[in-house]
């Protein structure tokens, strides 16, 4: 088929390089535009730009698309069979998403119609679901709101993170738009009732608040893992929480309470098992313990 694809973050090349392979004719890739990032605040790719140009793709990265008349007319002029989105991060107007004679699908790491919007692997994970997936959905002008054709679960153990979990619907993706594209299955509208929304993830929501429940915020570190990461400060300096385990002792919320660094909670506690100064290499817990001092006692900051 003859497809436009569009994506920027890691989550997306899985797909990307699986149609290439599959043969398909990728006539355009668009992609968010590089962005500074590093100390140096150098100008960097998107994921999804770098493999593109790898596989000799045409990259297409426009800062916007709504009001973007010229834009829309390139897009329209490929004479595109389908469209392929995954995890964008524009808004595509209506007339992109009519261009394309089957229109624009989207592969999005959740099954739809829970969880919507911009974090949904984290916002699984933070909710404590048995299992998520990916739902091919046929675009509309609503907010993940298309009818869906293909929908596959995969279970959340109890140890998973947004990193491992990450990589598993991006590859499960990819593995569902070849076969959506295969075998145009019937779109299928999405149910009205058990409708969530995840919102996009800010910096701040990593701070820890121990005053709340352990099994919350032991969530809150594999959900937020690797961004926005979730921290709390010892000592006036942020510590970054990596790896954290439930513990059975209780105490007053942020009380460090044993010389394992196992840290009281609004109920129950956590014992954190890797963390990070800030500007400093990622540790295991009794590593860290050996080079700073954290007496027992010790109250980490609330949040």
């Amino acid at each position: 088929m003859r497809l436009a694809f569009m994506g920027s973050p890691d989550f997306a090349t899985p797909a990307l390089r699986a149609l290439q392979s599959a043969g398909h004719q990728i006539v355009a890739v668009y992609c968010q535009p590089p962005k500074p990032a590093g100390r140096g605040y150098t100008m960097r790719p998107s994921p999804v730009q770098i493999a593109a140009e790898t596989l000799g793709l045409t990259v297409r990265a426009p800062a916007r698309l709504r009001g973007n008349a010229e834009e829309q007319a390139a897009f329209a002029a490929f004479g595109l069979d389908a469209a392929v989105v995954a995890a964008y991060g524009l808004i595509l107007p209506q007339a992109m998403l009519d261009a394309p004679r089957h229109g624009c699908l989207n592969i999005h790491a959740s099954l739809l119609p829970r969880w919507r919007g911009a974090a949904p692997i984290q916002a699984a994970i933070l909710a404590g679901d048995t299992e998520t997936g990916v739902t091919i959905m046929q675009m509309d002008a609503g907010l993940d709101t298309g009818p869906m054709l293909l929908r596959e679960a995969v279970p959340i153990t109890a140890t998973a993170s947004a990193a491992s979990l990450h990589n598993v619907l991006a590859e499960l993706g990819a593995r569902l738009i070849l076969r959506t594209l295969d075998e145009h299955p019937v779109p299928m509208p999405q149910p009205e009732e058990g409708v969530t929304y995840a919102p996009k993830l800010m910096r701040d929501a990593g701070r820890i608040d121990w005053t709340r429940g352990a099994t919350e915020i032991e969530r809150q570190v594999r959900a937020f893992d690797p961004w926005p990461g979730t921290f709390t400060t010892l000592h006036g300096t942020v510590l970054k929480v990596q790896a954290a385990v439930l513990a059975n002792a209780g105490g007053p919320p942020g009380l460090v309470l044993d010389q394992y660094l196992t840290v009281a909670c609004g109920t129950g506690a956590l014992r954190l098992t890797r963390v990070q100064l800030a500007g400093r290499p990622p540790m295991a817990a009794d590593a860290f313990l050996r080079g700073h001092s954290v007496a027992v006692g010790t109250l980490l900051d609330r949040g």
